[in-house]
């Protein structure tokens, strides 16, 4: 039997790259966000592989969308053997003393919220199939470590996945349940075109940053959904080798 995935945020940057790559491999792949359009545009790109590729709509910052999701999973599986918990937003430099509650709100209920309630409900199918089982890859930042200037609610927001990552692989050891983070630093995309044209660092300067190729984040990536339940990638972080990360700043 095909082993089953679903990548949230698929629809495109990472999580369209990450799930493009798991059909290549031969997995049933369900695409999740919230333009079913970009989610069918991205399943298109697989061409032959297109087939495995199930496209489902939910917003994740909601509750009663993903457990809508997961009783489809259910229904139409029966199992689920990974999850990449991708789906995420970043806002705007703001410091923190004009951080606006509902942006704050907006960036926890999709970053934080969206991801325990998907990591939730995986965990629970997860834990009563047969056989029982499978991996759980939670998409961190490397502001989970380090933040960047003006950046209070991402940063935030990702140092708590690295605590729902560990709290879920402690817990998950009972029940065969894998679960590990990828942390990943600059990659080129529309997203990060500002990062070569110069961003905020952190002794006041602004400064462009070296990105990588995303080939390099899903090469990361499969590995991490290859391995056998008996081993586990608990925290790994993927980065353009040039970026000003490791040292002083």
């Amino acid at each position: 039997m095909k082993k089953i995935a679903l990548v949230t945020g698929a629809g495109s940057g990472i999580g369209r790259a990450c799930a493009l790559a798991l059909l290549k491999a031969g997995w049933q792949v369900v695409f999740v966000g919230r333009r079913l359009e970009a989610l069918q545009a991205s399943i298109a790109l697989a061409g032959e592989h297109s087939g495995n590729g199930h496209a489902i709509t939910a917003d994740l910052s909601q509750e009663s969308d993903v457990k809508a999701l997961f009783a489809q999973i259910r229904e139409r599986f029966g199992r689920l053997d990974l999850l990449f918990n991708n789906a995420g937003i970043s806002l705007p430099f703001t410091l923190p003393g004009d951080m606006l509650g509902d942006d704050w709100r907006r960036a926890v209920d999709i970053n934080l919220n969206g991801a325990f309630y998907a990591l939730s409900y995986a965990f629970k199918l997860m834990q009563e199939q047969q056989p029982q089982g499978g991996r759980i890859i939670n998409n961190g930042s490397i502001s989970a470590h380090v933040p960047r200037p003006g950046s209070i609610a991402y940063a935030a927001t990702k140092h708590a996945i690295s605590g729902l990552t560990r709290a879920a692989a402690l817990d998950g050891r009972a029940f065969g349940i894998a679960v590990g983070q990828i942390d990943i630093g600059n990659v080129t995309s529309d997203m990060t075109a500002k990062m070569t044209q110069g961003v905020p660092q952190a002794d006041g300067s602004i400064k462009p940053e070296p990105c990588m190729d995303i080939a390099a984040v899903v090469e990361t990536f499969m590995t991490m959904a290859s391995l056998p339940l008996s081993a586990n990638i608990l925290s790994v972080t993927v980065m353009a080798s040039q970026m000003p990360y490791v040292g002083r700043g």
